[in-house]
């Protein structure tokens, strides 16, 4: 697992970064995950990501951190439909880590970030990131936070099946500018403590 280190907070209140480190801790002692790393940037994870443990397949990489449709972000730095061109900085990184994952259904690269597959931008990132990957991705179209709601995963070759207008509050699906808070009753809700994918999600 990878989290944004860059979101401290002000003078004596805490960011989110501490409680996405937290998170890791918590699920390094549940034992799910092998490792964890704080990152300043997409080029630090993806370095990371590919000379951990080397020899060895990824079965799952998970990223927690912000988000927008269509984007993950680590501080400013976006991971987006544009970074998965051949000839973006970020392209040769994320070929690395996709060489070390499972394909297909056995490898497994889930966005818990905000909004990522939210929205027309986040259906075009998702099947276009799925297919640069080759294995099963997974994102949410909600506002994150203890609930996480609009969760979806998809396979290589596949189209997203989910609502381009879910969770949209304001704006349009081509154009979205507010998504709404995860609740336990909206669609595909899990909550930070779920380590799994529920199966139809």
């Amino acid at each position: 697992m990878v989290y944004d280190r860059t979101c401290r907070g002000r003078a004596i209140l805490p960011g989110l970064s501490h409680a996405w480190a937290s998170g890791g801790a918590l699920y390094r002692g549940l034992g799910r995950l092998d490792a964890y790393r704080g990152v300043g940037s997409w080029d630090e994870a993806l370095a990371w990501l590919a000379a951990y443990s080397p020899g060895r397949r990824i079965a799952e990489i998970q990223y927690w951190g912000h988000g927008k449709w269509g984007a993950a972000r680590v501080g400013d730095q976006a991971l987006d439909r544009a970074a998965l061109r051949p000839t973006h900085t970020l392209r040769q990184g994320l070929d690395r880590v996709a060489a070390r994952l499972r394909p297909g259904a056995g490898g497994l690269f889930w966005f818990r970030t905000c909004e990522t597959f939210g929205g027309e931008p986040g259906h075009e990132f998702a099947e276009a990131f799925t297919n640069v990957m080759g294995c099963r991705t997974a994102g949410h179209t909600y506002i994150i936070g203890h609930f996480q709601s609009g969760l979806h995963s998809l396979l290589p070759g596949d189209r997203p099946t989910w609502r381009t207008d879910e969770a949209i509050i304001a704006g349009t699906p081509r154009d979205p500018l507010r998504a709404a808070w995860s609740r336990r009753r909206e669609p595909n809700t899990i909550t930070f403590l779920h380590g799994r994918i529920p199966d139809g999600y």
